[in-house]
């Protein structure tokens, strides 16, 4: 077997690097000027040492003076993240053009905006945690849910990258949360509107869109879709409300999809496994798909059919 030889391989390189003259959308040469995506990530693993000081440490904290490592860290993540605010800003929807003067300002008085918001953070994430806590009898403790539930993990990261979001900074936030959507199979997109103790059950497979407005103490369960009826109009849908309401104190079991931007789930309603909503729903109602039926069969062919029950005072939807 023979190998090819350096022309060949040069050829091949040249063929390529041809490709890189035209002026797709996917050609970036200029590789400095835009945020990246490894130190985005280091930036959430650090601030997470912000969030939850004392659960996330690295090998410079000092056990014997953490106050002075918790400082050290908050002026880290600061001065990197100022960093990437300023190179996202080139990336704007509005196409404006800055200086790099103006990046500079820019991207400094976002970040003291945002890191004056991190207490309110912490707020919301006691709740949280709380809500998880209260909400899963498997929780043996705060700190088992704070270091290994992937719910927890995933709204960390959606609450800080909702404050980047609604500050209008591109691409950070979303790079943020898709940082988590990898990590924890858990969507929830940067401009979401989510209330206090918010739970996550399990998680795996969650999906909340963009202009979903989340109300106070809901609990949602793997594979839930809170997304949009249609995209079909592409941009010509942008800034338009295409997600669900969602009122406090819902529960929303496996799998549902509920979806619409004109669709309200009222308070204290429950939406059963399986369901298809794209419509709004009363409060307290209660919501599953019609009963299924069990089918057992014997080994002399018989057939039992058992229907299940769950309770008359459901709505089915049909």
């Amino acid at each position: 077997m023979s190998f090819a030889s350096e022309k060949e391989i040069r050829e091949i390189v040249d063929h390529i690097l041809e490709s890189y003259e035209g002026s797709k959308n996917i050609d970036a040469p200029e590789i400095y000027n835009k945020p990246d995506k490894e130190e985005v990530i280091k930036l959430v693993q650090h601030m997470f040492r912000i969030i939850y000081p004392g659960y996330f440490r690295d090998r410079s904290t000092k056990i014997y003076n953490p106050q002075n490592s918790f400082a050290v860290n908050i002026e880290d993540v600061f001065y990197h993240l100022n960093k990437q605010i300023a190179l996202s800003l080139d990336f704007n929807k509005d196409g404006e053009v800055y200086t790099e003067e103006q990046k500079q300002e820019k991207s400094y008085e976002i970040t003291k905006t945002f890191f004056n918001r991190i207490p309110e953070v912490r707020r919301l994430l006691e709740t949280d945690l709380l809500a998880f806590y209260d909400g899963d009898p498997a929780a043996k403790s705060m700190a088992e849910i704070i270091l290994a539930y992937p719910g927890i993990m995933a709204i960390t990261v959606y609450r800080l990258a909702h404050e980047l979001y609604v500050l209008d900074v591109p691409v950070l936030p979303r790079l943020m949360t898709e940082y988590a959507h990898s990590a924890t199979g858990i969507d929830i997109h940067p401009g979401a509107t989510i209330g206090e103790y918010f739970f996550i059950d399990h998680g795996t497979g969650i999906v909340v869109g963009e202009t979903s407005v989340i109300g106070k103490n809901v609990k949602i369960y793997q594979g839930v879709t809170i997304g949009a009826l249609s995209t079909r109009g592409g941009q010509k849908l942008s800034g338009v409300k295409r997600h669900p309401t969602i009122k406090d104190n819902v529960t929303i079991y496996a799998n549902a999809s509920i979806l619409g931007g004109e669709t309200v789930i009222g308070e204290n309603v429950v939406v059963g496994g399986n369901t298809f909503i794209t419509s709004s729903i009363d409060a307290n109602t209660r919501v599953s798909m019609k009963n299924p039926e069990m089918e057992y069969r014997t080994k002399d062919n018989k057939i039992k059919v058992e229907e299940i029950h769950q309770g008359e005072e459901w709505y089915y939807i049909i």
